[in-house]
């Protein structure tokens, strides 16, 4: 997902870019309204579930179904169909584009579940543990399965399925479900959603980034002023006409939204992403940050050098990490994208603060800074008030 529900893209490297333009579907129209019709007559045998799960974007083309595209949701609903041994069609929360990450989507499903020995049969839904250890099973063995289908032809094909193997085998474990609930018939992952979180995370320094770190966050070689941008991102909170955070191919009815929280701050350089730490930090209020950059003794903690040789030989010298988040109900087509781009463009010093209202109220995508790449964005939580 893009910071946008209603959008997918097929490249990680489309900054510069025109997006395509998508036809809107009825859903997405009912999203607008903000009405949702119930079924007439649900059928009493489903049990629908609500699925939690997380993922690699980097390794899919976006989140929603496409055609000859390995997407995330592609990839669950051949998981439930393996699993229950029929399709089932999956409905997300919040389309991701290709190379944005998800901490935690959210999507439902509908199973019917029906005997495998005795055909016709119905049987009582699965439990919601079984359901996750189930798909996550089909998950993190599909490629394996691939792979094995294929061994046979190895001395034929010879670097044909060589490519097929490492391709199957750098799939494998880039999805898995981390949560599962029943919830009612007409319960929805996308309408019922009442916010979504997302975290964007920059590393500054001028050391080359880590293997680690490739397609995790945005590599900025220049140092980045923490308190610039903390001060830019009040600019941006609130109710407002964000025509020039959204992209060319939004289909948004309204370029009004109001964005309820955004903030910047520095959090320990860390191969996993979030860590324990940052946890603490992603709690905080704007107003509880420090408008400051990360003292000595802060940089000490978080594993950072001052440019000094402490370092011992064979320790890499860490990046400093910035991690923006911005919570709101609904975004537009890349607006998350381009707010990281403007701030990233006043923490380096080519804008100021006032430059940031400037942006605002021109109410163009020309005049904002060039979207920050997809890779360094997390779809980080979609909030509910479940039953």
């Amino acid at each position: 997902m893009s910071e946008n529900p209603k959008h997918s893209l097929d490249t990680t490297h489309q900054s510069h870019q025109r997006p395509l333009k998508i036809a809107r579907t009825e859903e997405e129209q009912i999203q607008e309204s903000g009405t949702v019709s119930k079924p007439m007559s649900p059928n009493p045998r489903l049990q629908r579930y609500l699925v939690a799960f997380e993922y690699i974007g980097t390794r899919f083309s976006g989140s929603q179904q496409q055609l000859k595209c390995r997407t995330a949701v592609g990839v669950l609903e051949e998981a439930f169909r393996e699993f229950i041994g029929h399709p089932v069609s999956i409905f997300c929360s919040s389309r991701t584009d290709a190379g944005v990450h998800a901490l935690s989507n959210v999507c439902h499903v509908d199973v019917e579940r029906i005997s495998k020995r005795k055909p016709g049969e119905v049987l009582p839904p699965h439990e919601p543990t079984v359901v996750r250890r189930a798909v996550n099973h089909f998950l993190q063995h599909a490629a394996s399965r691939a792979v094995g289908c294929c061994t046979s032809f190895s001395h034929a094909y010879g670097l044909v399925y060589l490519l097929f193997f490492d391709f199957c085998w750098k799939k494998e474990g880039d999805i898995m479900v981390t949560d599962v609930r029943c919830v009612p018939t007409d319960f929805h992952a996308r309408y019922k959603a009442q916010e979504r979180t997302y975290f964007y995370r920059l590393l500054s320094g001028s050391e080359s980034l880590s293997i680690f770190e490739k397609d995790r966050a945005w590599h900025v070689p220049e140092e980045l002023d923490l308190h610039a941008m903390q001060k830019a991102c009040e600019v941006l909170i609130g109710h407002h006409d964000f025509s020039s955070f959204r992209a060319s191919g939004c289909q948004a009815k309204s370029p009004i939204r109001t964005i309820d929280e955004l903030h910047v701050s520095e959090v320990p350089s860390s191969t996993y992403f979030p860590c324990m730490e940052s946890n603490a930090y992603y709690i905080k209020s704007a107003s509880d940050l420090p408008f400051s950059s990360t003292s000595d003794s802060d940089s000490h903690r978080f594993g950072l050098s001052n440019g000094g040789n402490n370092v011992g030989f064979g320790i890499r010298k860490r990046h400093r990490c910035y991690v923006v988040k911005v919570r709101a109900r609904a975004f537009l087509y890349h607006q998350v994208r381009l707010i990281v781009g403007v701030l990233k463009s006043v923490g380096t010093g080519d804008l100021i603060v006032a430059d940031v209202e400037r942006i605002l109220n021109a109410k163009t995508v020309t005049a904002a800074s060039p979207m920050a790449p997809a890779h360094g964005l997390y779809l980080g939580h979609v909030k509910y008030d479940l039953p």
